[in-house]
């Protein structure tokens, strides 16, 4: 015999409309950590069992920031990590404004509503995988080398990671490390690894790569594809863009495609480099 369960529609977020008729979860999460890596960059664990026990690689939450309604909208981010024995996932970000402020500002016990999983995340192939993350862009690519990692032996990927200077990228390097990859780096002031960008060590990578995956900067980004496309080698692109409902309702994450716009929140993020309009 079923049971039925009474909600009232009314009281749920305008935005949460579409999450509540469709397959994605809304959670209050508790908070399990809080931790810097660098003095503006904060990843915060909570537990989320029905997120964690569907989320894949490359797709995000939008997350609630206060109880109030300032800020209103809700603030779309990247899944870092996922433990699915533990039932909890990780959110890393950079403090940039005031949503994120009030977030870094929450302690172990507070909780987080959560609607997510999100998107389309990333495919995997049956070629050696290189990740070119720059910056904040390398918050997806870790949930993915995870799962790589988890699949089959690190040795055949590669691991290119960019970012200002040692102070932000040194934490990511040991965080891929520890998966047993070999990580490769670039810092803009020399301070860790290449002095330069991170697309630079793509050349010496191509012969021996399969699949491109890469999120970062825009302009980042680009330079990954315009190689990949000199090369024809495959690649993945993980856009980052502002959303204001993340479900596909309010089309605000629109950004121009090969055959006309595309919606990052449910198209993508991420997307086949050569479905994205690029300034090659």
């Amino acid at each position: 015999m079923f049971s039925v369960v009474k909600t009232d529609i009314r009281q749920i977020e305008p935005y949460s409309l579409v999450a509540f008729f469709m397959s994605e979860f809304q959670e209050n999460c508790p908070i399990e950590t809080i931790t810097r890596s660098a003095s503006d960059v904060v990843c915060i664990t909570v537990l989320a069992s029905q997120i964690a026990r569907t989320a894949c690689p490359g797709q995000f939450v939008m997350v609630r920031v206060g109880n109030g309604y300032d800020p209103l909208l809700r603030r779309p981010f990247s899944i870092h990590a996922c433990d699915q024995k533990n039932n909890s996932i990780s959110l890393l970000f950079k403090v940039v404004g005031q949503g994120t402020a009030m977030l870094a500002a929450l302690a172990p016990d507070d909780s987080l509503d959560l609607i997510g999983p999100l998107g389309k995340g990333f495919s995997f192939g049956n070629t050696p995988a290189c990740l070119v993350g720059g910056g904040m862009g390398i918050a997806p690519l870790y949930f993915l080398a995870s799962e790589l990692a988890a699949r089959e032996s690190t040795n055949d990927h590669h691991i290119l990671l960019g970012a200002r200077n040692r102070e932000e990228l040194a934490p990511f390097v040991d965080q891929f490390s520890g998966l047993g990859f070999a990580v490769q780096t670039a810092t803009d002031d020399g301070s860790l690894g290449h002095h330069g960008f991170v697309p630079d060590l793509l050349d010496a990578i191509t012969p021996f790569a399969g699949t491109i995956y890469t999120c970062g900067p825009h302009p980042m980004m680009e330079n990954v594809v315009r190689k990949c496309s000199q090369l024809s080698l495959p690649c993945q692109v993980s856009l980052e863009t502002h959303m204001a409902c993340g479900l596909g309702a309010c089309l605000g994450c629109t950004v121009a495609g090969k055959d006309g716009y595309v919606h990052v929140c449910k198209q993508g993020p991420v997307f086949p480099a050569s479905e994205v309009k690029w300034t090659l």
